[in-house]
């Protein structure tokens, strides 16, 4: 199979996308002011950004949209200040997505649905410092207050690091298919089966 590169039109879509996840994943973040919301993010998050994903994977025809768009969330999760993780498990993540639907020539809908699932799983590399870094995760929060880092602390057992793994690939998945049903037409006028 020959890989067109990529165009100005097609770096554009993944601009335009990736500018609409970031938008929806940082209202949702918001959630996470409240402790038990946090490890919610990892359901609420894939499911909602499940509708403009499957919109963005009726564009994608060319190796490095996807890849490139998982960058960009992993870089703007540093930006905002969430550290690096994401960005390494999103380059990750990124490239097996995108190997997962072009091993479907850019054209079946049950890889473009697991290729999102993987894809989500970037999310997860915000949660890492709560894990393995603590300290340095609470000391930029300390503002939240003694009674938030607890609850947290509480909430998020070393078990719930690889729970969170897969709640995220899951979800990811239910919000491919919600995306799915809900742009069924898009789909069809985009070739993808």
């Amino acid at each position: 199979m020959k890989t067109e590169k990529l165009k100005g039109k097609d770096l554009i879509n993944v601009g335009i996308f990736s500018a609409i996840y970031f938008v929806i994943i940082m209202a949702i973040a918001m959630l996470g002011y409240i402790p038990i919301m946090m490890p919610l993010l990892c359901v609420i998050g894939p499911v909602l950004c499940g509708i403009p994903f499957m919109l963005f994977m009726t564009k994608v025809k060319k190796f490095g949209m996807i890849l490139i768009m998982s960058i960009i969330m992993g870089i703007m999760m540093m930006l905002t200040g969430m550290g690096w993780y994401a960005l390494v498990v999103g380059a990750v993540s990124g490239l097996i997505a995108e190997l997962i639907y072009r091993g479907g020539k850019y054209a079946s809908s049950k890889l473009a649905i697991v290729s999102y699932g993987v894809f989500s799983t970037w999310m997860w590399g915000n949660f890492l410092p709560l894990f393995f870094n603590p300290d340095g995760y609470f000391s930029t929060r300390q503002s939240f207050g003694q009674e938030y880092i607890e609850s947290l602390t509480n909430l998020m057992p070393m078990w719930m690091c690889p729970t969170l793994l897969v709640t995220c690939f899951v979800f990811g998945v239910v919000g491919g298919l919600l995306g799915k049903a809900l742009l069924k037409k898009h789909f069809k006028k985009a070739g993808i089966a």
